[in-house]
């Protein structure tokens, strides 16, 4: 923990520190800090600090860099080496204080977090300062009192007056300018490589022990240190006088402006509303089919573009969209790999997805999209990678993709972006620590995809993509399988309603046999239409024909025939060929039978068989006699053993061999049908399985109040031990030991009480004879009497 940054905290107003949590939401996670000493250290904490940063446009980060330069950065001091405003500064100063990666103390001098220096081993291209190679334990003083000599300067003096002596003179441009007189030729050529380029090159090991080269002349005046023998490194000061006074490091407090074209915002959300119910009933499509027909793998992983190719064609899709609707419901968790077919299959998520309203199926899928880690229409080298393949870029492909969105939902509504490069150049602006590389390889690709999926059109973000980009920071990663606050966002809501709100539910029959919706079908209208006809075109118009093929299929479904006709009225006015050839197809319909057996029952003694196919108590197995010596269960075989036994009968199963199999049963215990759980204020309920509970959301402005008005622990530190002794008697010794790391080191344990009652705690404080801990199954903080604890235990 930093002592500054405390310092700092605890001088911020309630709206202010509520800044800091709002953009620094790791901080405030469950448990959340009850102390500003806790969350200081959150606030530190080195991964959450790069996270941080990853949100942070351009000038924030050229400002750090220039304060990891800078001995005692300032305002003023910045605002002259960066040649700006001190306005201009301050701005974007701010930006590094609401993250809290800065702060100012109170003689306004600017402090970074220790974690911020990690993103730059050489931060502007500048190596550490003089003293820290002058420092170290290679530089004998003998050395030191050489370089002095070589330098023009006195040798006498103590180690640390000889090295701040030697960086006045290395730090200043005209003593330097002077003493480079004097060189070797060559050797400002060769420095200013180092200073511009460096601070770390190759060099020829041999030059620097050779009389009267740049190298060797460089390396006794303390210009160039090396840490091996082929690796030279320049000190910062000398990189900076070389640079001269004139050299300012990069500040764009501007960002780069997209050249924009008027749209009609009109024509951008009626394609949104025609991209949508498209995108909804392409992937259920393209669902049923995997469900006929499993997608095989590739050796290497992945589907082959064969595989792509054949499932465009056969769900009416091209293969762009192939690749990403199957990559999107891999992420959905609505397409697996199903070990017994060797494929990838619908799973059972599929079967609810497409039971919902049409709005929750497309929040679905554009929240896997939100969060997927892959591009699928990304050419490498001219190709597109193998869908569903290794993607080794991972999650920065979903920080391109974000940044992307949220830099076009900066443009103004009806404001349409007219060059890409501008585009990827205003990207890189709000979001520098994103591969430049990487970007630019993937942008096309993420326009491409909103496309399709209605988040982009002509060029301008669509409702759809404002309501996506506001969700960048709960997006959540590939390996969520949901993300609630993205599919249940009110806004994302509203817009995915309304982006539906245009599908026709109707169809016109024509007496041809044919069904043609004018306008993106309903995915229950074209549901019922592919249960009953085959789908001939889609498009603006999508067709389907009637056969006795398509009819039986759906009475292989469970129709029957008026059910079929009735629901087909429902959407249209039926002609009477179709009705004929409804009718027709249903006369004929079960005209063979097949049943499906569950088990076989013999018995050499027909008598007996005969008697327990009469057996009430049996009835529910569905016993049918067909012969003297054998029956058939519609039950299957381990149930209708068990029912037979439970009757006085001794049955046996008989394997495919047809020999007596007897197996050795081992014992599963039954799972438990809940979970008691303690919810705040002691009231205990039961959970069903899955046993989901879902965390309170925070609020920043709730915690930041919170942490303002808190007040110092009545009863900690060194009294920890001596408390949990007097007051938690029921308790032995090793776990009254337990219970002390609770409140002096936060660690998780689980507890019992006197009725009963178990928790899971962590972070205590004492309190007056009570513990006020996290309870894990409350979601909050409870306060548990030391002195009703019956039981401590250790928790992983």
């Amino acid at each position: 923990m930093d002592d500054h940054l405390l310092g700092w905290l605890r001088t911020l107003d309630e709206d202010r520190l509520a800044r800091v949590l709002t953009n620094r939401q790791d901080a405030i996670a469950a448990p959340w800090p009850r102390r500003l000493e806790s969350l200081a250290q959150r606030l530190t904490n080195g991964f959450a600090v790069m996270e941080a940063m990853r949100s942070l446009p351009q000038p924030c980060l050229e400002l750090a860099q220039t304060c990891l330069v800078l001995d005692s950065p300032t305002v003023p001091a910045l605002a002259d080496f960066l040649d700006a405003t001190a306005d201009d500064v301050r701005h974007w100063l701010d930006g590094l204080y609401d993250h809290a990666l800065a702060w100012p103390d109170r003689d306004g001098h600017i402090h970074l977090a220790e974690a911020v220096s990690r993103w730059w081993t050489a931060p502007l291209g500048l190596g550490e300062p003089l003293d820290h190679y002058l420092n170290s334990w290679t530089i004998s003083n003998d050395t030191l009192r050489l370089l002095s000599r070589n330098l023009g300067l006195p040798p006498h003096g103590n180690r640390r007056r000889t090295i701040s002596r030697v960086a006045e003179v290395l730090g200043d441009a005209t003593r330097l300018t002077g003493l480079l007189s004097s060189a070797p030729a060559g050797t400002r050529q060769f420095l200013e490589e180092f200073a511009w380029d460096g601070p770390l090159r190759d060099v020829d090991g041999n030059r620097f022990v050779l009389p009267g080269t740049p190298e060797r002349w460089a390396a006794d005046h303390g210009l160039l240190y090396r840490p091996n023998w082929h690796v030279a490194e320049m000190p910062r000061e000398v990189a900076l006088s070389l640079r001269g006074p004139d050299y300012h490091p990069p500040f764009t407090p501007v960002a780069p402006e997209i050249p924009g074209i008027p749209v009609d915002p009109e024509e951008v959300d009626h394609l949104m509303t025609l991209a949508a119910p498209h995108l909804v009933e392409r992937c259920a499509a393209l669902l049923d089919n995997t469900a006929k027909t499993p997608l095989p793998l590739l050796k290497t992983g992945g589907v082959g573009v064969r595989e792509v190719r054949r499932l465009a064609k056969e769900t009416g899709c091209d293969e762009d969209e192939a690749r990403l609707l199957l990559e999107i419901c891999a992420v959905a968790r609505l397409l697996a790999l199903d070990d017994k077919s060797g494929g990838m299959v619908p799973t059972d998520r599929f079967d609810r997805w497409r039971l919902d309203e049409g709005s929750a199926r497309l929040r679905v899928l554009l929240s896997a999209w939100w969060r997927m880690e892959r591009s699928s229409l990304r050419k490498i080298d001219g190709k597109y990678p193998t869908a569903l393949g290794d993607e080794q870029s991972g999650a920065a492909i979903a920080r391109v993709r974000r940044a992307v969105v949220q830099v076009l939902c900066s443009l103004p509504s009806g404001i349409a972006f007219a060059e890409r490069g501008a585009l990827v150049r205003a990207v890189h602006w709000h979001a520098p620590l994103l591969d430049q590389a990487l970007l630019a390889e993937c942008a096309p690709a993420v326009l491409d995809e909103a496309r399709l999926l209605g988040v982009l059109a002509n060029n301008a973000l669509t409702d759809l993509g404002r309501a996506l980009a506001g969700l960048a920071g709960k997006a959540g990663d590939e390996n969520d399988d949901c993300v609630p606050v993205v599919e249940h966002d009110p806004g994302l809501v509203e817009v995915s309603t309304r982006a539906l709100a245009s599908v026709r539910r109707s169809a016109l029959f024509g007496p041809d046999l044919t069904a043609v919706v004018t306008g993106p079908p309903s995915a229950e209208l074209a549901a019922l239409l592919d249960r009953s006809a085959d789908r001939e075109s889609r498009g603006a118009a999508s067709v389907w024909r009637f056969s006795a093929e398509s009819v039986r299929r759906a009475l292989d479904d469970g129709y029957d025939c008026d059910e079929l006709l009735e629901e087909l009225a429902s959407v249209g006015a039926i002609p009477q060929p179709l009705e004929y050839l409804v009718r027709d197809v249903a006369r004929r319909h079960g005209e063979v039978t097949v049943t499906t057996v569950g088990c076989i029952v013999q018995a050499s003694d027909p008598g007996l068989l005969a008697e327990i196919a009469g057996h009430r108590r049996l009835s529910r197995l569905g016993l049918r006699l067909l012969a003297p010596t054998v029956l058939v269960s519609s039950a299957p075989a381990e149930r209708t053993l068990a029912l037979l036994r439970e009757n006085g009968y001794a049955p046996v199963t008989v394997a495919d061999t047809g020999e007596v199999e007897i197996r050795r049963r081992t014992r599963v215990e039954e799972p438990q049908n809940g979970k008691l759980i303690l919810l705040p204020g002691g009231q205990v309920a039961e959970l069903p399985p899955p046993y989901v509970l879902t965390e309170p959301t925070p609020d920043p402005h709730e915690h930041a109040k919170r942490l303002v008005t808190a007040h110092e622990s009545v009863e900690v530190g060194a009294r920890t031990w001596a408390v949990i002794g007097r007051t938690a008697t029921r308790l032995p010794t090793a776990q009254q030991s337990l219970l002390g790391f609770v409140v002096d080191r936060g660690v998780r344990a689980g507890i019992r009480l006197t009725d009963g009652l178990t928790a899971t705690i962590s972070h205590g404080e004492l309190r007056a004879g009570v513990l006020d801990a996290w309870c894990e199954e409350a979601g909050d903080y409870l306060e548990f009497p030391l002195a009703e604890i019956v039981e401590v235990r250790a928790t992983f």
